[in-house]
């Protein structure tokens, strides 16, 4: 990924901002440096929002390219559940959301068994089974990362805050829209019906 990253913002910098996807954790790995823009007062590690924005447009040139039923989203973290489900319903993507049974993807004798040709992680740290088969299959793997996670296996990183509400919605929203206009079912992003309320988790 170059340093230096120029691509207009999908949402205004104080939308970004406003949902807490730059909120980092008080913990940084090393896989995670060269996203983080700066340590906060408090201890927290901010991640640089041009780079969050950067990988969501490369993230929804390449899922658009896989048929809708190839791509698999996983979720174990409760806060995700609604994102993911709202984002698997408007791109035509397979969600999983709570416990990975081990075998998923990797045992065909599994009633639970499924196939995908890509696969979108929404912590590494949490999901750790589901990327451990996509891994040894061999699929790309598209995961959020926040600060603290290490990102082995991981084909293309997303930046972010991945435990909060606000902002796993505004990810996942952002997300399915670029998929959306990629694929050209949208011409421009004013024709995106959903909002990010929409893929909010409710308390």
């Amino acid at each position: 990924m170059p340093e230096e990253v120029t691509e207009e913002l999908l949402i205004p910098e104080d939308e970004y901002q406003k949902s807490g996807v730059h909120i980092g954790t008080q913990v940084k790995s090393k896989d995670m440096q060269r996203f983080i823009f700066k340590i906060r007062n408090d201890g927290l590690y901010i991640l640089d929002i041009r780079k969050t924005n950067h990988a969501l447009i490369t993230a929804g040139k390449m899922l658009s390219r896989y048929e809708p039923q190839e791509i698999m989203v996983v979720a174990q973290r409760q806060y995700a559940f609604r994102p993911v489900n709202k984002f698997s319903e408007v791109v035509g993507a397979r969600a999983i959301i709570g416990r990975f049974i081990p075998g998923t993807l990797t045992n065909p004798q599994l009633p639970t068994y499924q196939e995908a040709k890509v696969i979108v992680v929404t912590d590494p740290l949490a999901d750790t089974q589901a990327m451990n088969e996509a891994s040894k299959i061999g699929i790309p793997i598209i995961a959020l990362c926040d600060a603290n996670n290490k990102t082995d296996f991981v084909d293309l990183v997303i930046p972010t805050n991945n435990k909060g509400r606000r902002s796993l919605a505004v990810i996942y929203w952002l997300l399915a829209r670029e998929i959306l206009k990629n694929r050209g079912m949208i011409s421009s992003y004013e024709d995106f019906k959903y909002t990010i309320d929409d893929f909010e988790a409710q308390i």
